[in-house]
């Protein structure tokens, strides 16, 4: 979910490395200590300059008040009384200058020690103590990397945009698998957070980013996984072997049997999923044939080689090969 890529925001030598490769931190853990000396020498250089223009200014703002008291009795001229005021505010602007040196200074200061910003697992130690950093360098001191939530980015076809967008305006919680490079193993089970916001035109494809706890460590940062994304579940449908479904130009027919002969039938063909297909023009129950189409023709004889189990009460159609 979160890569930082340290980098040094002062120039100085490192004086100590407080991590071990590979180690997890939580947030503020202490990383790398840069030589601060010059920074603290320079803050404790501001911190009296600003000192002493807050005692100027107090100093300032007590004659003001003795001039305001003295105008009262008409003791002092009108000028004498605006001049002290002018005094005051450009001692004011000057102690606002030195408070602002102070805290930049300060935070030069606090950039000598870095912390880690997020919680995460260290990569490599790329410098040691004793190396030399520069304020202007693009040198990479850590790499963390958030592992506990982990994210995966994946794509999905535009043509497909419409249900997701559909279910997510639902407020729907999509859940979403990762499985292995060969798409057989499950590695981890997600949800889906969001969607891109705009497509991309050379693939035809938006890309989704699907959360996943991963408090096992399962998904690693860069890997590659395929995701699989669970829109929506049909209720009461009827689902045939993807195999069993012939197609005749544009339309999509299969072979019932019923006592021991082929009839041609039309079917509407829905989702397709994991190897089934959701058919409308079969009822559950009946028998397909699933393979030597090249023998099969409307209301022949065939014979059973593979008898269908016993018909189910779960709406699940059986299969058989002639």
């Amino acid at each position: 979910m979160y890569t930082a890529s340290i980098t040094a925001q002062v120039t100085g030598i490192i004086l100590g490395v407080h991590f071990t490769e590979g180690q997890r931190v939580a947030t503020g853990d202490p990383l790398i200590d840069i030589d601060s000396r010059t920074y603290r020498a320079m803050l404790m250089q501001a911190q009296g300059a600003l000192e002493r223009d807050e005692n100027l200014l107090a100093q300032a703002q007590m004659d003001l008040q003795r001039y305001q008291q003295a105008w009262a009795r008409n003791a002092i001229a009108k000028q004498i009384l605006d001049d002290q005021e002018k005094l005051v505010r450009q001692n004011e602007g000057t102690v606002k200058n030195d408070q602002g040196t102070v805290d930049f200074d300060q935070v030069q200061v606090d950039y000598c020690h870095i912390t880690a910003p997020i919680a995460g697992r260290v990569g490599l130690r790329l410098v040691d103590p004793g190396n030399v950093v520069q304020t202007a360098g693009t040198t990479t001191l850590a790499v963390i990397t958030q592992l506990e939530p982990i994210t995966v980015i994946f794509t999905i076809p535009e043509d497909s945009l419409g249900p997701v967008q559909d279910r997510l305006r639902a407020k729907a919680k999509l859940s979403v698998d990762a499985f292995d490079r060969t798409a057989q193993t499950k590695i981890a089970s997600g949800q889906l957070l969001t969607l891109d916001n705009q497509i991309d035109t050379t693939t035809g494809t938006v890309k989704g980013r699907a959360v996943f706890a991963n408090t096992n460590d399962a998904l690693f940062p860069n890997q590659f996984v395929n995701t699989r994304l669970l829109v929506n579940t049909l209720q009461g449908v009827t689902l045939v072997p993807s195999s069993a479904i012939q197609q005749n130009g544009q339309a999509s027919f299969v072979y019932l049997i019923q006592n021991d002969v082929a009839h041609m039938r039309s079917v509407k063909v829905g989702v397709t999923n994991g190897g089934q297909t959701q058919v409308d023009g079969i009822n559950p129950g009946d028998v397909l044939a699933n393979s030597s189409f090249d023998k099969l023709q409307d209301k022949i004889a065939v014979v059973v080689s593979n008898p269908p189990p016993p018909a189910s009460t779960n709406g699940a159609s059986g299969s058989s090969a002639p």
